[in-house]
């Protein structure tokens, strides 16, 4: 839980960076609910550049956001709508425009959520690490399953963590950092009231 502006996407690059240099993770699943999102994080993992090398993240490790169907098996790295990551699992293709908006906001709702089966081309071990950007939006429903269909470890991220985030992580908050303490720390700016 890191305020707004706080660099909750740069923190979890930060993570990834070092769990894929120092331990054996293979291959991270970041989530987010719009393509907007993911336009977003695929430009933050562009321009990472560690501290203890000079090159950027994409020419270390293989960054791939999914526009397709097909996960690349080479990508360390993939960037997903969970919209997209639920059609890939069912073997279905997914029209652009159902990652344009939130899930929750759109009009177009899935009246009985199809169960996410086994696929043989993306077992449940395929990811290590997912990463679920908007934490309080993206884990619950139709899209639940698509995250505890993967046997990794899973992070959420917000600003707004609501009960159902918080239950879903059975309250273990690994770091909570309040707007007041990121303007406290010169991260953000105070808002002026009108």
């Amino acid at each position: 839980q890191m305020a707004t502006g706080a660099g909750k996407t740069f923190t979890a690059i930060t993570s990834v960076y070092r769990l894929l240099k120092n331990t054996n993770l293979r291959r991270v699943l970041f989530l987010v609910d719009t393509k907007n999102l993911g336009e977003q994080a695929e430009q933050e993992f562009r321009a990472f550049v560690p501290n203890d090398d000079n090159r950027q993240f994409t020419d270390l490790y293989n960054v791939s956001r999914l526009s397709s169907s097909f996960i690349p098996k080479d990508a360390q790295v993939c960037i997903s709508t969970i919209q997209r990551m639920y059609s890939i699992l069912k073997g279905e293709e997914l029209e652009q425009e159902a990652e344009e908006t939130n899930p929750h906001e759109s009009a177009l709702k899935l009246r009985a959520p199809v169960p996410v089966e086994y696929s043989c081309d993306y077992p449940p071990e395929f990811f290590d690490l997912i990463i679920v950007d908007e934490c309080h939006r993206s884990m619950f429903g139709t899209w639940r399953q698509v995250i505890e269909y993967f046997d990794a470890y899973i992070v959420g991220l917000t600003a707004t963590p609501d009960n159902r985030a918080i239950g879903f992580f059975q309250k273990n908050i690994v770091s909570h950092y309040t707007h007041e303490k990121a303007v406290a720390d010169g991260v953000n700016v105070a808002g002026e009231i009108w």
